[in-house]
């Protein structure tokens, strides 16, 4: 499908979102999505209309609210190919990881990348795990060539963003997966970026861990997902109610995963809006999203490589997330300008400052893609950075 067709055809949605006020070109959406009005009423009736407690009480109203809870749970393991008990709730892909990375009874080398967030970093570092780092490759991309090469018996684990949160870059998780398994260690992928924009099948992708958000997939903050098909292998992260099978002063004994690892009153209403997030995204199709935020990509990085300012980082197949600098121009002070004419994009490290450092880079500058991007926003972009350059000129 040509980039014009893409665009042309794809549904516009943002009526459906009324954080999109008129005049508003958002360009964050890598951050965090905005909420369609479907979410935003699936949440307000579970908080209102329908709330009770789950897993506890024996009324009517919290054993409704139980299987609405379970049923979110369902929903969400079908989106990406699971099995409903392999799918634990968690307050996000940063708990993801640190629940894998303080629970896993091997501790020991721990692979990671060069791009990869603050959060797929620190927890394997205060979890006293030992880091090594893959190289990327001159497009940015993660060096799986180099990655075979690092790789040995004591590693233990490879932790890897599926879709880089500042370039784009897009892994091939399959080879990855059989790569980290040809020396016994697992894969864990941080799939935050990749959720909301690509097909994602846990089985097929080979991962022994897959970690993300429900925010930046237009669902509520507060939740996330962690898929294992390994879950019952490792020892509860939390302890309190609900994740235990028998409580004594002396010994306690522990429910099986997922209830295990979501101690307490778990993220009720969080759970529906992300089950109703899934909802609105299935009804669009994800194939759809990814081809238009493709062409959207194609779209602004043709528009940017024309002008001799802008340097531009990152493949060029980035997945719905362009970054890019302007010479002799802050990024803080290109976002700044921006937001005068109404767009708003992100500026600054990016929760990945070992990346930024690679670049020989403080800061960049990046717009980043939703459903209810169209090319207004790309030309509200551009005609704001010309804006910058007659500024700073």
């Amino acid at each position: 499908m040509s980039t014009a067709t893409a665009l042309r055809t794809f549904p516009d949605v943002r009526a459906d979102f009324p954080g999109l006020t008129p005049g508003w070109h958002y360009l964050d959406t890598a951050a965090t999505a905005q909420k369609p009005q479907a979410v935003i009423d699936a949440t307000v009736n579970a908080m209102g209309r329908d709330y009770a407690t789950v897993h506890r009480g024996v009324y009517a109203r919290s054993a409704d609210m139980t299987l609405a809870y379970e049923a979110a749970r369902r929903r969400i393991a079908a989106f990406i190919g699971a099995r409903e008990n392999d799918v634990t709730f968690v307050r996000g892909a940063t708990e993801a990881i640190n629940l894998v990375a303080y629970s896993h009874p091997k501790k020991g080398r721990v692979l990671l990348s060069m791009l990869e967030h603050h959060s797929n970093i620190v927890p394997w570092q205060l979890a006293g795990w030992q880091v090594d780092v893959c190289p990327l490759t001159a497009d940015g991309c993660i060096d799986l060539d180099a990655a075979e090469k690092l790789l040995t018996p004591e590693h233990r684990m490879v932790a890897f963003a599926h879709v880089s949160n500042v370039l784009g870059s897009p892994l091939d998780v399959a080879r990855a997966a059989e790569i980290a398994h040809r020396v016994g260690a697992e894969l864990l992928i941080d799939g935050c970026q990749a959720v909301p924009r690509l097909p994602v099948d846990v089985a097929a992708l080979g991962c022994d861990y897959y970690a993300f958000s429900g925010h930046k997939l237009y669902g509520p903050t507060g939740i996330g997902v962690l898929w294992s098909d390994k879950l019952d292998l490792l020892p509860p992260w939390q302890g309190g109610g609900s994740m235990i099978d028998r409580v004594t002063f002396e010994r306690t004994t522990y429910a099986p995963a997922p209830t295990r690892f979501e101690a307490g009153t778990p993220a009720i209403i969080e759970a529906i809006g992300l089950a109703a997030a899934v909802d609105y995204v299935d009804h669009i199709g994800i194939d759809a999203i990814h081809a238009h935020e493709v062409a959207l990509v194609s779209t602004l990085r043709d528009a940017l490589a024309r002008k001799n300012s802008i340097t531009l980082y990152g493949p060029e197949n980035s997945a719905g997330i362009v970054s890019f600098s302007m010479a002799g121009v802050h990024p803080h002070d290109i976002g700044t300008i921006l937001d005068e004419s109404g767009v708003a994009i992100r500026a600054g490290h990016h929760c990945a400052q070992p990346l930024m450092e690679h670049l020989g880079v403080p800061a960049t500058a990046r717009a980043s893609f939703g459903v209810y991007n169209n090319d207004d926003d790309v030309a509200a972009l551009i005609d704001g950075l010309a804006r910058v350059e007659r500024i700073f000129g």
